[in-house]
């Protein structure tokens, strides 16, 4: 079927807009975040309910093209879209619903966390929600879901309650306890193998503001900082997240001027306690090594959440890697303490991510999410705006990845990798892998959402 056709045939199907390459507004709805994606697809559908992601699903599927499924569009890989195919761009279904009675959540499968955080703020709720506001809540929850409240809340889809999922045949089940239990499985860690998540139903927990922010030190006491960390927080109280750190310090008020662009390590702070009691819950951070600047304080929790946001506009060059840690050995420290200092710009970063607490509570086998027994969850976030720099810093990505793997788990968390990550996929499972193939061969025997970290059915 050639391109022209297989867009009529969207066109008499679905309600929302179907944009072509000959359409005004193609090269808009073709780009993602990561500026190095240059994808050409031969159409892009800004899917209005559920009923159009369907159509989309069956048009795929029947054309035997390419399907690509985008939420936020953050994808590092660049997952969000394709040449020659199809994408479901589901950025127009961005309904959020709270209810307060009963402390649960509806989001429709386009909302990114700013959305998401808005809404439930009001009412003084939240779930964990990763750190930029401009994610999608779809791809992060579906991938597993790091964030600050992830101690005190456990991950993202732990707080799923149910989904509403179109699936490779079409179908539009609800997965749940009750309802699709091996899909509902799946898709909480097994990312966007199994079908296209259009609404979201999640448990929310008294949140409202929050003690929190960064704090930054003199990159020459980061060997004393992260070694801290590592003790300090793995008894401390729940509420307690955030994680460290390496950044060049971005020209911020709070930042004394002559420091604005050093590399410089830091603590990203959230207490999610009682407010009165933040200041004393971070003291220990203020005290571990001189301090360079200090923005910690009481805020509300979206303000946290969105607090990177300027630092990763769209438009950048993206490639990242990322581990999960068992115990972040001096050998590992030494390893960051190598390769931080040459962060390559202002946008670039690395974070450990404590993912104990309440990530423990849940064991390896009860959500496809499969390293309940990892104590860190590293990203080498290498993110610039120059794509001359292209191959030098993928080169830097690399080698720091290299480096701190020989201290780490064998898989990573699959929000954080590259698509050139493929071979670590059963890594990424361990003993979950092959349920997750077994599931896969029922709800997409045809691989047809195979533009992810894949799980081959």
């Amino acid at each position: 079927m050639s391109a022209g056709t297989l867009i009529q045939q969207l066109r008499e199907r679905v309600g929302g807009p179907v944009i072509g390459p000959d359409d005004d507004a193609y090269d808009d709805a073709r780009t993602v975040h990561n500026a190095m994606i240059d994808r050409r697809p031969a159409a892009v559908v800004r899917c209005a309910h559920a009923g159009d992601v369907r159509a989309v699903v069956d048009a795929a599927r029947e054309n035997e093209v390419d399907l690509a499924v985008r939420g936020g569009g953050h994808s590092v890989p660049g997952f969000g879209t394709c040449d020659d195919g199809v994408v479901a761009d589901l950025s127009g279904m961005r309904d959020v619903r709270v209810d307060p009675a009963t402390r649960t959540v509806r989001a429709e499968g386009g909302a990114t966390w700013g959305d998401f955080d808005t809404a439930t703020h009001s009412f003084g709720l939240a779930t964990t929600g990763g750190i930029i506001s401009t994610t999608g809540i779809g791809g992060l929850t579906v991938g597993g879901g790091i964030g600050y409240l992830c101690r005190s809340q456990g991950l993202s889809c732990d707080n799923l309650i149910a989904a509403d999922v179109v699936t490779a045949d079409g179908r539009l089940l609800v997965a749940s306890e009750r309802e699709n239990e091996d899909l509902f499985w799946a898709i909480r860690g097994g990312g966007g193998n199994f079908g296209v998540v259009t609404a979201f139903e999640f448990r929310l927990a008294p949140v409202k503001d929050i003690y929190g922010g960064p704090i930054f030190y003199e990159l020459e006491d980061a060997d004393t900082v992260l070694r801290f960390f590592r003790e300090f927080i793995a008894d401390a109280p729940r509420e307690l997240g955030g994680f460290p750190a390496f950044q060049i310090a971005p020209p911020l008020p709070f930042i004394p001027e002559d420091r604005h662009g050093d590399v410089l390590s830091a603590i990203m702070a959230c207490w999610a306690g009682p407010v009165e009691e933040g200041e004393r819950a971070v003291q220990p951070f203020r005290e571990v090594a001189p301090v360079v600047a200090d923005a910690i304080g009481p805020m509300p929790y979206p303000m946290l959440n969105s607090a990177f946001d300027a630092l990763v506009p769209p438009g950048l060059q993206h490639y990242w890697k990322a581990n999960f840690v068992g115990e972040l050995t001096d050998d590992a420290i030494a390893a960051h303490l190598e390769h931080a200092p040459r962060l390559p710009a202002v946008n670039s970063t690395i974070h450990i991510y404590p993912v104990n607490g309440a990530c423990h509570d849940v064991s390896p086998d009860e959500t496809a999410f499969a390293y309940r027994d990892a104590n860190f969850a590293t990203v080498i976030a290498g993110m610039w705006p120059d794509p001359e720099e292209n191959e030098s810093n993928i080169q830097w990505v690399r080698d720091y990845y290299r480096a701190t793997a020989a201290h780490s788990e064998g898989g990573g968390y699959i929000n954080f990798m590259a698509d050139d990550d493929q071979s670590r996929i059963q890594d990424n499972y361990k003993a979950n892998y092959d349920r997750l193939a077994r599931i896969k061969a029922v709800y997409d025997p045809g691989n047809l959402f195979h533009l992810n970290q894949n799980i081959k059915p």
